[in-house]
């Protein structure tokens, strides 16, 4: 199958943004080198405060690329394959070293002390239910998952869907994104209450809405480079400053505060977040390269064992930039990342020239 040059491009990016979130993590509220945020957050200072918040909210767009990434490849699906043809392919792919990984994370901490053995047992008798207690990035497992179960179920609809009716799908989607914020300011709207939390436009909601979008953009949409561009720089704007602020201005130093409260502008599934990654999508678009370059490809291909294992080294370079170097956080921040996703693109690398590797790192 020949390659999408941009989806590429699009991959190697969001696998870094992913990188950026976590590294910007440990700056507030997260205990230990390579936890994730927790419930509660503190922001030491004001630089903490306005890097945390520019670094960590432009990067908030990652996930939802890769949901339309996946999106953009998989729907609908292919004509005369089989719902379980289809699960069969993806699952195989997916699955086993997603698997793996959740042993590997409830068992290899233990080797320098971030966990005990109860700990350790707890994750492995959970891993049917739910990720290890260090990994709580493979939390974007479980929906990516739901999207891959779904696929064949929507595929007969898009596939006669015209432009008016996906367009329609789209737009109840986008209504539903600001609802976090219709609840923030207004409490329960459109049916939601204690014994019911399905509002009315649930089943436009969530991350089905970026997949009808990826479809809608690559079928559809007939927007030449130049409008692609425009549109997508002025989306991307307007959503990372709405993205960027929404943090800031709540995320008061020297106080403790409700991760959720601080971080609702964050949400995957928000209009801002839908704005900041339709509009990089939109730009990524316009690449119109014949091949994708070596570094970018192996990027790409190598980026699910990359997401997978990533923590392993996040822990480390938060270490070394952090800690023992005590870099500012303008600084700490890109560097984290940057090292981190060096060291997991290395590392995948070579387990990648081991013979059935693709059941380690996908």
């Amino acid at each position: 199958m020949k390659r999408i040059v941009f989806l590429d491009y699009v991959r190697a990016f969001a696998c870094f943004l992913v990188m950026v979130v976590h590294a910007s993590e440990n700056f507030y509220g997260a205990e230990g080198s390579t936890d994730m945020a927790g419930p509660q957050s503190f922001l030491s200072d004001e630089a903490d405060r306005l890097w945390v918040a520019v670094y960590d909210g432009f990067s908030r767009m990652a996930v939802p690329l890769f949901m339309i990434v996946s999106a953009f490849l998989l729907t609908p699906m292919k004509e005369g394959q089989t719902i379980w043809q289809f699960y069969r392919q993806r699952f195989t792919r997916v699955l086993p070293p997603f698997i793996i990984f959740m042993v590997l994370y409830s068992t290899l901490p233990m080797l320098w002390g971030q966990i005990d053995g109860a700990t350790s047992l707890k994750d492995l008798s959970r891993i049917g239910l739910n990720f290890p207690t260090l990994a709580g990035h493979l939390w974007f497992m479980y929906p990516l998952i739901s999207l891959y179960l779904f696929i064949p179920i929507v595929s007969p609809w898009l596939s006669k869907a015209s432009a008016k009716e996906e367009g329609f799908f789209v737009v109840l989607f986008l209504i539903s994104t600001c609802i976090p914020y219709l609840n923030r300011f207004f409490g329960e709207v459109w049916g939601q209450c204690f014994w019911n939390e399905y509002h009315a436009l649930w089943y436009f909601s969530g991350y089905l809405g970026y997949l009808v979008l990826a479809h809608y953009i690559r079928v559809h949409l007939k927007w030449g480079t130049s409008k692609r561009l425009a549109v997508g720089i002025v989306s991307m704007l307007i959503g990372a400053v709405w993205t960027i602020y929404s943090f800031y201005i709540q995320a008061v130093p020297g106080i403790t505060h409700s991760t959720p409260v601080i971080e609702i502008g964050w949400a995957f599934c928000t209009i801002n977040c839908v704005l900041l990654t339709a509009g990089v999508f939109l730009i990524f678009t316009c690449i119109k390269s014949p091949e994708t370059p070596r570094l970018i490809a192996e990027a790409s291909k190598l980026s699910y064992g990359m997401y997978l294992m990533h923590i392993f080294w996040l822990g480390l370079w938060v270490t070394v930039f952090k800690h023992n170097l005590g870099l500012p956080t303008i600084a700490a921040i890109p560097y984290i990342a940057v090292s981190t996703y060096i060291s997991s693109f290395v590392a995948t690398k070579i387990i990648s020239l081991i013979p059935g590797s693709k059941w380690v790192i996908g």
